[in-house]
Order: structure tokens, then sequence, then C-alpha cells
């Protein structure tokens, strides 16, 4: 077994943003399991630094020179250099709480190698963690991997001397909500996310449709900052989506897209785009639809409900998506006449096939069964394709 040698985090810079906002932390220690590879080496010859970075080298004595040798002996070259980078970097096993990587070894360079380091950061997030490594090729990472996240990893080698390679290629994955539930792969990331027709107020923005192995139940709209603040805009059943333009701000204003299913995996994200900017924040549009709900029973530790979305808008809906979250420790089990998901609070339910068409003045109703312990309370707050809701 390989000690781990080191783990430290620090922040990384952002593009566009000064070099002053990059922040020192402490060094933290890090839970990981490392399966050891063939062989180590032996110890780097080393070489003394002159004032300026060059080598140092002893003065020639002074006197007569001896003559020249009949032939030039060969001899190796002291010259410092790295190992190569390791290859083939892939995530054998991803679980909800950990990420297990191999990768084939470096090369040696001018000196063995003996260790490895791993960097890993969590997608839109400016914090990077970082492990040292024995002379292994796989290592499973726990600290700060959590269910329902994206994250990057890259390994490098190190030699005796401690010179690095080049990092391999970063390897993205997204880790399952849950390890033992009936679902554990998430979708497909969505592709080509491209920003089309803009007007004085609004964007749209497009993307191609993800794949899943149960179903994608819709994709999840992002605002990210540039910097580390994701905000989820909008849950939508298709592959458009009508953005307001943001404000302008001192930071940058990127968009990006999830797919997510039933049970509440994530995809990776997609590509981001940049949507143009206005000095003044457009109005909110008035609200087309009315969503209410209904607590039809309730017993301790159980409860049945339904949500009646109407459309008051006067063009109709075709394909549904209704967010809201619950105000207490509610969890849904089973549903009819919508597919919903559940993550955290937070619900998502999806048009059936049969009632995916909303008509102008028109409504329908889905319901639900769930369980629940301190609070039965009822939401208050509905979104429609994004677009919020009165309640009522």
């Amino acid at each position: 077994m390989a000690a781990v040698c080191s783990s430290s985090l620090f922040r990384r810079l952002r593009p566009g943003l000064p070099a002053a906002a990059v922040l020192a932390t402490a060094v933290l220690a890090t839970a990981l399991t490392a399966a050891p590879s063939a062989g180590a080496g032996t110890a780097c010859p080393q070489v003394a630094p002159a004032p300026g970075g060059a080598a140092a080298f002893a003065a020639e004595p002074t006197g007569t020179a001896p003559p020249p040798p009949t032939s030039t002996p060969s001899t190796p070259s002291t010259t410092p250099f790295p190992p190569s980078a390791p290859t083939n970097l892939t995530a054998t096993r991803v679980r909800s709480t950990s990420v297990t990587l191999t990768w084939t070894a470096a090369a040696r360079g001018c000196c063995p190698v003996v260790g490895y380091d791993i960097t890993y950061y969590q997608a839109f997030d400016d914090v990077v963690y970082g492990v040292s490594l024995g002379d292994v090729t796989t290592a499973t990472i726990t600290t700060y991997i959590q269910p329902g996240r994206q994250y990057s990893f890259r390994v490098s080698a190190r030699d005796g001397d401690g010179r690095r390679s080049p990092s391999t290629d970063a390897l993205t994955v997204v880790t399952p909500v849950t390890d033992t539930g009936p679902d554990t792969t998430p979708p497909s990331a969505p592709q080509n996310l491209t920003v089309g027709d803009v007007t004085a107020s609004t964007a749209t923005l497009s993307w191609s449709p993800s794949t899943d192995d149960t179903g994608v139940l819709g994709y999840d709209v992002y605002r990210f900052d540039g910097w580390y603040t994701s905000t989820r805009v909008a849950t939508v059943p298709g592959t458009t989506y009508t953005a307001a333009l943001p404000p302008e701000t001192p930071l940058r204003t990127l968009y990006y897209v999830r797919a997510r299913d039933a049970a509440g995996n994530v995809s990776i994200a997609s590509n981001t785009v940049i949507l143009p900017t206005t000095s003044t924040p457009p109005p909110p549009p008035p609200s087309t639809c009315r969503v209410t709900y209904r607590n039809q029973s309730e017993w301790p530790g159980g409860f049945v409900a339904t949500v009646t979305v109407q459309n008051t808008g006067t063009a109709p809906v075709d394909g549904w998506i209704v967010t809201f979250s619950f105000p207490g420790d509610q969890h849904v089990t089973t549903a009819w006449n919508a597919t919903v998901g559940q993550t955290g609070a937070a619900v998502t339910a999806r048009n059936a096939d049969w009632n995916r068409v909303i008509a102008p003045n028109g409504a329908t109703t889905f319901g639900f069964q769930g369980r629940w312990s301190a609070s039965d309370a009822p939401p208050t707050g509905f979104s429609l394709n994004g677009a919020p809701c009165t309640a009522g």
C-alpha cells in the first residue's frame, strides 16, 4: 500500500479575473486508497543550482592540460528533464462518494519516477484539490466527492528531485445520486448548446437532446457567474429555453444545461455560452399559469396530494414540466398522470404522452402519494417550464 504524501487545496484563477483573486488555503488530509505498481527506481543524481538557475560546475584546474584522449568516452547526459505524462487516465468505478482512477505509468526522464500527483475540482467551482501519491497507477478518491456532482481529474508524474511531468488530459465524470437505487446511470451530456434568436431583452438557447437508460425527465438550465456561483434558472421538457438578457456585471455571465432523469441523476454539463447583456433588466413577464396544490388525504407518516396546472395564457402549452419544493420533509413514493422525480426537497413533474398539451384556459391534474414525519406543509411556489406560476 503506497502512502499518501500530502493533500492540499487551492483556488484556481477564473478567466477574466485578476490574479490577486487567487487565495491560498490550508493543507488538508485526504482519504484515499492506492494500489502499487511495479518497481521503484534508484535515486536521481543531484545537480546543484548556481545563482540565476544555471547548474554549477567545478572550475578546471590550472597548469598544463593533459593531452587529448585518442577517443571520446561515452558519458550519460546529466541534463535534468522530467518524466513523460501518464497516459490512459480512466475512471474504472464511479460511486456517489468515490471515484476510482487508473492510468498507465509515465516513462522516466533523467531520473526514476517516484510518485504521482492528482488534482481535481468540482465543475463550476473555484477550489482545486491536490493529492500526492507514491509510485502507483490506481487510486480511489473519496475526499470532497459528493453525490450528483461533476468532477474533473488530472494526473502528473514526479521524480525524486521533484520534477513533474505534464498532466494528463482532464477526465470528467459525474457521480450518481445513489449507489443502491434502481437507477444509478446518469443521462448523457447535452451537446451543442448555442445562442439563437436575440431580442432587445431575451435570447433563445438550444441544444441537442440527451439519452438515458430509463428516459430523460427534463433539462436544468443554469446561469454561472464565471467564478463559483451557479444558479438553476429553469427546468424545461424540451431542448430550448428563452432566457432574459442579464444585466451588465463585473463578472461574466455564462449558461449551461444538464439533463436529469426521474431518479434525480444529472448529466455532465453541456458547453457554456455567453449571452449579451443589457444595462436595464427587463421586467418579469406576466404569469401565464396557475398551479393548485391540494392534500386529498393525510395520516401519520403518509399523504395523497393532487396538483392542477392551468394554462392562463393565449397559446397552448405543448409539453410541460412543473417544479416546486416541499417546505416539510415529504418524499414522493408513487405518482400518476405524470413522471415525478425528487432530489432533496425539489420536485420535478413531467407530462405523460396523453396530457402533454394544455390548451388556453385548459388544465390538467396529476397526483402522488408520499411519506412524511415532521411536516406535511404544502408548497407555495411553482414554475411551469421555467416560468413562475400563480399559486391558488
